[in-house]
């Protein structure tokens, strides 16, 4: 059996403190819910399960936010949700899940996405005040106290692979470029703008700003920003499509998960992607759009260099560093665009991965219909 995409929006990405800072996050996913399913022409009460991404599930994001954000939108009760954890790639495993349910026949149709609000719940809220990694005798058998911080990480792969800190800091003013040239009026689930991308960004500016970390080259322009937002897509099966009248827009082509070293943290998706292309058959050159988050400019540089994919089909609306990281909302948000970018280019096939807590990645490729 087959999954289909036949609907994707967001909402505008808000800064912290910006346009979302004061909503409730059930209701930021609620209403970006509501608003796919009347775009979609599908009827609330048709849909099988709710299944949304979200990190740091603590005070308004707690108690399986994919539920109480249905119900606040006032949509069916008989409808459940479940909210589920790959960390920043939360979402995009929603998609899967949501993907890999209608492919089994066990459900037709599922609402996949994520939401975050982090000027509301700070990020790592969940994680305090002990931490994932501290005082598990396995896990320190097995690492050590090494240090588990995503800046050291973004530090470590920039040292590996021999990234100079201007290199970093052009690809970080490129993505900005690209954001505040991009049009994503159709994928956006009111007519507001993103918030992040900083219109008075320059090379001086970047240059003047101190390393994240003592010795080190990623800096807060070279990282993605703390942001608020919600996103939304509809997946079909055959029997959805045809019972309900759905437009399919791109077929879920391929979908897959893999780890890499947890303490080095975010070079998952070079491996990842390997073997994605692989088990399809595919090449980069067979890809007419990727979407990889941009945690850092470090982790989709060194991406670049050992996939080989061409920059200019990478990111080209932005990324995460101009556009923000929801963190439970991304993967979501960049499926969403990525959809709307291969529909506005005529492209057929578009490649989605992220970097994830704990040296992971999800790879999800689409086929534009």
């Amino acid at each position: 059996m087959e999954a289909y995409l036949v609907g994707a929006v967001r909402t505008p990405v808000g800064r912290r403190g910006g346009m979302h800072a004061a909503t409730h996050p059930a209701d930021l996913a609620g209403g970006v819910i509501a608003t796919l399913l009347d775009r979609a022409g599908a009827d609330p009460a048709a849909v099988d399960d709710v299944i949304l991404g979200c990190v740091d599930t603590v005070g308004p994001q707690s108690g399986d936010i994919a539920r109480t954000a249905w119900l606040a939108a006032g949509l069916p009760e008989h409808v459940p949700g479940v909210t589920v954890d790959r960390q920043c790639g939360s979402s995009q495993q929603a998609v899967h899940f949501a993907a890999q349910a209608v492919m089994s026949g066990t459900a037709d149709l599922v609402v996949a996405g994520g939401v975050q609000n982090m000027s509301r719940v700070p990020i790592s809220s969940a994680m305090a005040p002990d931490g994932p990694y501290r005082h598990s005798p396995g896990w320190t058998a097995r690492y050590g106290n090494a240090d588990m911080s995503q800046f050291a990480s973004a530090d470590q792969i920039a040292a590996k692979w021999s990234l100079t800190r201007a290199e970093l800091e052009e690809y970080a003013l490129a993505s900005h470029r690209r954001a505040l040239g991009a049009r994503f009026g159709s994928e956006m689930s009111t007519d507001e703008r993103d918030e992040c991308p900083r219109r008075d960004t320059d090379a001086a500016r970047m240059a003047a700003l101190k390393p994240l970390r003592d010795g080190g080259v990623t800096t807060a322009a070279t990282s993605s920003q703390i942001a608020d937002g919600a996103a939304a897509l509809l997946i079909a099966g055959d029997r959805a499509i045809r019972d309900h009248g759905l437009r399919p827009r791109a077929r879920i082509h391929h979908l897959s998960a893999r780890g890499d070293d947890p303490v080095l943290m975010l070079t998952a998706p070079i491996p990842a992607t390997a073997h994605a292309l692989r088990r399809t058959g595919l090449t980069v050159g067979d890809i007419d759009r990727f979407e990889i988050n941009e945690a850092f400019a470090s982790v989709v540089l060194a991406w670049l260099r050992e996939t080989g994919a061409d920059p200019d089909r990478v990111n080209v609306n932005g990324g995460a560093i101009a556009l923000g990281h929801p963190l439970g909302a991304t993967g979501a948000r960049l499926m969403v665009s990525l959809l709307h970018e291969l529909e506005r280019c005529g492209g057929r096939y578009g490649l989605q991965t992220m970097c994830e807590g704990g040296g992971q990645a999800n790879v999800t490729i689409i086929e534009r219909l």
